[in-house]
């Protein structure tokens, strides 16, 4: 029997929900490991919908749940109904959703609150000591639950390469530990049983964010 492992999306497109890409690599991956992907998403408004030719917000109104269910293929469950006694581990992909929907960490850094059912789900799933997954910005919300916790976003020097790199001070000024890594790497946090990495948080070809997250998801499972 396959380990059953809850994926948590947060919309569908890298701008106002769960990055597409990384998305898919989770399932894929999971799929490859014989593991049961069980797709949950917050019934909840999107903070706001993003024209992704453009890269700006419209005045449109969409649901996370609703537009999640397109990644999933329709096959999706609202996240209040997640139950953590039936699963083995939780994964969280990336994209600007997590910062938006997920949490406010687009608008408030490390001062952000996160989405009451998502952080009770964390909470439950670290509980019961099962793996949680995290890729991309999604590790915010674990440093920002579990002071002293251990997490990868990539690396801490901003460049090119690494846009987003200011995201490391954000996570030490949080009581967390952040371990560079390169973008086909993982870290695991043994303590808190948390598996990180930096996909699309790094410029690289798609080919190696996507071995990094199966690195990520073949650790999760293992440690199911």
């Amino acid at each position: 029997m396959g380990k059953r492992v809850a994926v948590v999306l947060a919309g569908c497109g890298v701008y106002d929900g769960s990055e597409i890409h990384e998305s898919s690599a989770v399932l894929v991956h999971l799929s490859r490991e014989g593991a049961q992907a069980e797709v949950f998403a917050p019934n909840i408004s999107q903070m706001h919908v993003v024209d992704h030719v453009k890269g700006q917000p419209t005045p449109e109104q969409r649901n996370v749940l609703v537009e999640s269910a397109r990644i999933a293929r329709g096959n999706i469950k609202d996240l209040a109904q997640l139950d953590v006694k039936g699963l083995d581990a939780l994964i969280i992909p990336g994209g600007f959703g997590v910062a938006k929907n997920l949490s406010t960490w687009a608008t408030q850094g490390k001062n952000c609150t996160i989405c009451r059912e998502v952080e009770d789900v964390l909470r439950a799933f670290h509980a019961a000591q099962k793996p949680i997954g995290l890729c991309c910005i999604s590790p915010v919300l674990a440093a920002k639950i579990f002071p002293g916790c251990e997490v990868t976003v990539g690396h801490d020097t901003e460049c090119e390469k690494w846009p987003y790199a200011q995201t490391a001070e954000s996570l030490r000024e949080l009581g967390c530990r952040h371990v560079n890594r390169p973008v086909t790497e993982i870290h695991v946090d043994p303590q808190h049983k948390l598996v990180t990495t930096s996909a699309f948080m790094c410029n690289a070809p798609i080919h190696e964010i996507y071995d990094g997250i199966g690195k990520m998801v073949q650790e999760v499972v293992r440690l199911a």
